[in-house]
């Protein structure tokens, strides 16, 4: 039987049981990036957080009974800007902002999805969804717009529960005379410009055109997820107007009561303290930072460990001071561990991590793991959360222990001398053996004026 997970659900603004609609195939969708530009460490979170319920639920229902798409948005009006202004086509621009999103991703530890469809891919299924929501009401042609008549659903607006006022001004639809409601969303536009890109449109519309920003998501999620899924997450700046829109889609398209049945949204990201903006100089990209930031180049796996400091709904502040205590922590764990073989992963970490990924909690039952010498189940819990070790040499000094590991070392020495003296022979044993799974070799003699017992120790090579 599979242990409980609670996840909470911005649908119900509660913390539920997860059920799988089917414990074979549990599905979850998240959000991806739009390639127009390189992703900055904001974009990061998701990825990150994602691939670790990813990881949970694999170990939970195991790796072939779990899908997880992440789309790529490769069809975007900024991205016909970005590609108009450079003078290259839109393919070109993606293809190349793809393969430096991929190799970023790969660098923090995150598993490749079990699929990545692209919007370019599926604009058949978009004008399916249009040809569906015109034939049932829910949307309505004009001009050579298709669009969603948000009147037309009685519980618009219940995954965001926005006041009628504030879903109005956050919208920021532009103003539009063929609109029969204010709140009323484009499913598809019509490509007008040269550089714009086109296809045959749905609805008996003969203009060529272009899917809406919304619709994408619907459609690849339905074409590889089915009309109803187990999970759909993102960053909380999505929940509306877009993933408002993606619910009333996909709810009144397929008649569904539910898109997915959980929603879950990680929250902001401030860089020391401030709103990362390029006009306050912190804006900073993923490969900014791996390759060298505030006079440091950081593994990947630092950046994943401070994104899991604190939990993933709450806003995080990204700083360098918490990058730096990553690091250390980091690089002392892959040290004790070194040649231990992993254990099965202990339960306690289950347990947080099954608690709406409790990551906080999840690090400090890591701490407590290497407390109390089980350096086989801390070495499984690190191989969980995605810190394998693979780049374990890039992290870790080649010098020998830092000054806080120095003084553990110590402490556990003198502990031991003190169970000899004693004669406690078993407690002796236990802390030797702990200093030996951590490369600590002892040796035992005598002090040459005093003769009393005295113990030395040396980093094994």
């Amino acid at each position: 039987m599979a242990m409980t997970i609670r996840l909470y659900n911005t649908l119900t603004r509660a913390k539920d049981v997860f059920r799988p609609i089917d414990e074979t195939n549990v599905r979850m969708y998240v959000c991806g990036p739009t390639v127009y530009d390189d992703a900055h460490i904001g974009n990061a979170r998701p990825v990150i957080i994602f691939d670790l319920l990813f990881r949970l639920l694999r170990h939970t229902y195991g790796a072939d009974h779990v899908t997880y798409a992440r789309n790529i948005t490769d069809l975007d009006d900024k991205i016909n800007k970005r590609a108009y202004e450079r003078g290259i086509t839109i393919g070109e621009l993606t293809q190349g902002t793809t393969a430096r999103f991929h190799r970023a991703i790969d660098a923090l530890g995150a598993l490749r999805p079990t699929v990545e469809p692209r919007a370019t891919d599926h604009i058949d299924e978009m004008k399916v969804i249009c040809e569906k929501l015109v034939a049932s009401g829910h949307a309505y042609v004009a001009e050579d717009h298709v669009l969603f008549s948000v009147p037309s659903m009685p519980d618009y607006g219940k995954l965001s529960r926005r006041p009628l006022d504030d879903m109005i001004a956050g919208a920021r639809v532009d103003v539009a005379p063929y609109k029969r409601s204010e709140m009323d969303f484009v499913l598809w536009k019509p490509s007008r410009e040269p550089h714009e890109p086109g296809w045959p449109s749905p609805c008996g519309i003969t203009q060529a055109g272009r899917p809406g920003w919304h619709i994408e998501c619907s459609a690849m999620s339905w074409k590889h997820l089915g009309e109803v899924f187990d999970i759909h997450g993102g960053g909380i700046d999505l929940v509306f107007p877009h993933h408002e829109n993606e619910v009333a889609q996909t709810t009144c398209a397929f008649g569904h009561g539910v898109m997915a049945n959980v929603w879950m949204h990680n929250g902001f990201l401030q860089v020391e303290g401030d709103k990362m903006s390029k006009s306050l100089g912190n804006f900073v990209t993923i490969q900014e930072l791996l390759d060298g930031w505030e006079g440091e180049a950081w593994p990947g796996e630092v950046l994943r460990l401070t994104m899991m400091k604190g939990h993933y709904r709450q806003p995080i502040d990204w700083t360098v001071r918490a990058m730096e205590e990553s690091w250390k922590t980091l690089e002392h764990w892959y040290r004790v561990t070194a040649g231990i073989v992993a254990g099965a992963v202990p339960t306690p970490v289950l347990d947080a991590l099954s608690d709406d990924l409790n990551t906080a909690k999840t690090i400090a039952e890591l701490h407590g793991l290497e407390k109390h010498g089980d350096l086989a189940g801390l070495k499984a819990a690190l191989s969980l959360m995605g810190f394998d070790g693979a780049r374990a040499a890039e992290l870790t000094s080649a010098e020998g222990e830092d000054e806080k590991d120095v003084a553990r070392i110590e402490d556990m020495v003198a502990a031991r001398l003190t169970a000899r003296k004693a004669k406690d022979f078993a407690e002796s044993d236990r802390i030797r053996d702990d200093l030996a799974a951590m490369g600590i070799q002892l040796k035992d003699g005598k002090d040459k004026v005093t003769g009393e017992p005295i113990t030395t120790w040396e980093v094994a090579r």
